[in-house]
């Protein structure tokens, strides 16, 4: 218990009356604010100057009925486009990845010291280019001393094929006994088993020498040079001297989903499939290759298949590992009708736009979409051909509203008329286009 000059006491006290004073002063401010909006509603002058800017619910609601009551109400602006028929062409997209054909680590094949680098990087090269040259003085000497030991094992075996024959001429005239031909034959076979040992090893000396001179083996770009002139490089060393990538042609790998695995091969078998490449630099069609390979399995975890173009890659905008977007064309629609995307909308029924009839008034209409076509969108059903559709400023709008049909074009606001010379009026007209950007 706190007991009559506690000091405990004098606190509670400090904080009740604290609290009291902060609720008197937030249930001031909740009835002002209440009185303000109240009376700003009710006045019409100052109803129709903050319509543009209160939700649909409370223009409506606001609106007064009676006689005058459609004198006073405030037009909703807004931006329409028509509903128009074309040849759409349905095309399957899926994002991708740029994947070379080849790519050779270029690596010496016997040991020996670097003497000349004939490679820039990033230059193109062609299949057969002298890339490096290693020292080839040893390599030159093993092969003189192979083929002087080659020479030597000839002499060898043509002295023991010419005893031979004599021993065999002296045993038919029977003064040679029969072992000693055999033994002559004998070294014959022995002599002619070196020279073939010798001229493989001559072989490989050759082949050694070659080696010395190392050549690109395909046509591609260089990569960065990994080894400085004057180190001595290993024979099939794990780092490589240089990395070569084919950049012509090359493939782009994609996935699509695998419901559409049929229609793929319906095409391929019918015709070439054209596949067209974007990158994220460029929105625009880029490259045209052709589908020549669908993987023979589905990646389970994605419920997607994988596909393979070739493209021919000439101005090589192309680039091994770069993110791409690829799409095929599987069919096209014939008098298909579009509406922009940006006048769909979606509540809890589905999807609807807003419909402008000949007296300026909107009518909600529930619509069946079906594929896209750049900002565009094929509609199945719901509307019908050049009837007009709001594209911008829906979030005001309820059925029967009376609509103030905007330009297209000055979408934004004039910036030349509402600078400095606009006044109030260019900064209305501004705030008002803002509120219908961000409602579309």
């Amino acid at each position: 218990m706190v007991k009559p000059g506690d000091k405990r006491l004098g606190t509670v006290r400090f904080f009740l009356q604290r609290f009291s004073s902060m609720a008197r002063r937030f249930l001031v401010g909740i009835v002002l604010l209440l009185v303000v909006g109240g009376g700003l509603i009710a006045i019409p002058d100052a109803r129709e100057k903050l319509s543009p800017f209160m939700p649909s619910f409370l223009v409506q609601a606001s609106t007064p009925s009676g006689k005058g009551a459609g004198n006073r109400t405030r037009t909703v602006p807004v931006r329409v486009a028509s509903a128009i028929q074309k040849t759409v062409p349905i095309y399957l997209e899926g994002v991708g990845t740029v994947k070379t054909r080849s790519t050779v680590a270029v690596k010496s094949q016997i040991e020996g010291q670097l003497i000349e680098a004939l490679v820039r990087e990033g230059q193109t090269v062609r299949k057969g280019d002298i890339l490096f040259r290693l020292d080839a003085r040893p390599l030159r000497a093993h092969l003189k001393e192979a083929e002087a030991v080659l020479a030597r094992d000839r002499v060898n075996h043509n002295k023991a094929v010419a005893d031979s024959k004599r021993l065999a001429i002296l045993l038919n005239k029977g003064y040679s006994p029969k072992t000693r031909l055999d033994d002559a034959q004998t070294l014959v076979d022995s002599t002619k088993a070196a020279v073939r040992a010798t001229e493989a090893k001559v072989e490989l000396a050759n082949l050694n020498l070659d080696y010395a001179t190392i050549r690109s083996p395909i046509d591609g770009r260089a990569g960065n040079i990994l080894i400085s002139v004057g180190n001595v490089v290993k024979a099939n060393d794990t780092q490589p001297l240089l990395v070569i990538t084919q950049t012509k042609p090359v493939n782009v790998s994609f996935k699509v989903p695998e419901r559409y695995i049929d229609d793929i091969r319906k095409k391929m078998a019918a015709a070439q499939l054209t596949v067209e490449v974007t990158t994220q630099s460029s929105g625009d069609t880029i490259a045209t290759g052709t589908l020549f390979f669908i993987n023979n399995e589905v990646d389970t975890s994605t419920g997607t298949i994988e596909l393979l173009a070739q493209f021919e890659n000439a101005d090589e905008r192309l680039v091994t590992g770069q993110f791409t977007r690829a799409r095929v064309l599987l069919s096209t629609l014939n008098d298909a009708l579009l509406i922009p995307s940006r006048s769909i909308q979606i509540n809890q029924k589905g999807r609807f736009v807003w419909i402008v009839n000949e007296a300026n008034a909107v009518e909600l209409r529930a619509v069946e979409t079906g594929p896209e076509s750049g900002a565009f969108t094929v509609l199945a059903n719901g509307i019908g051909a050049n009837e007009k559709v709001v594209t911008d400023g829906q979030l005001r709008l309820f059925p029967g509203a009376k609509v103030e049909l905007k330009d297209n074009t000055a979408k934004g606001g004039d910036k030349t008329k509402g600078g400095k010379k606009g006044g109030k009026k260019g900064g209305k007209k501004k705030a008002s286009d803002k509120s219908g950007n961000d409602q579309s």
